[in-house]
């Protein structure tokens, strides 16, 4: 993998973080009920919707992708693979980081969970049935990421064993 997808995958990390930042604010004020940033700004009486379970869950998805990110672009230089498949493990890495924590933003946000077509055991409708085919394209992304990065290192370990250094 190039030096230069190394770092864009260390700015999409970083991305993700700062993402993660803002939806922690909107985590503490749902748990609040107000926003409260005393002695800077007044108490303001606000409701942010959707339940903490479902913040909480969106502030850890920015923070884990973002590390995923970030880890993969340390590990590149590891992994035996193709510039094909370095590009594969690049754009695969991207959708999925993006592709699971926005959608547990916006599930936050309409008071859904994205898990099912119609909702399954939880509430469906529009919004719900949106986020879940837009989780299509992460859910097949991340086991792309996955084949990858363990086919990279077992030809690794492969070519290391050949030289004599494994």
């Amino acid at each position: 993998m190039t030096e230069r997808t190394r770092v864009l995958l260390v700015a999409h990390g970083a991305g993700l973080w700062i993402t993660t930042v803002l939806t922690g604010w909107m985590y503490m004020f749902n748990l609040l009920g107000e926003i409260v940033l005393f002695p800077l700004i007044p108490a303001i009486d606000i409701q942010i919707p959707g339940e903490a379970r479902a913040w909480n869950m969106a502030h850890l998805e920015g923070i884990t992708n973002g590390l995923l990110l970030m880890g993969l672009a340390a590990l590149a230089p590891l992994l035996e693979l193709s510039e094909r498949q370095h590009r594969a493990l690049f754009w695969s890495s991207v959708i999925t980081g993006w592709g699971f924590t926005l959608p547990a933003w916006a599930n936050a946000l309409a008071g859904t969970r994205g898990l099912a077509f119609d909702g399954g055991p939880f509430a469906g409708g529009l919004a719900n049935n949106v986020i879940y085919l837009t989780g299509w394209p992460p859910v097949l992304a991340v086991h792309v990421v996955f084949a990858l990065l363990l086919w990279g290192a077992l030809r690794r370990l492969e070519a290391l064993r050949v030289a004599g250094q494994g």
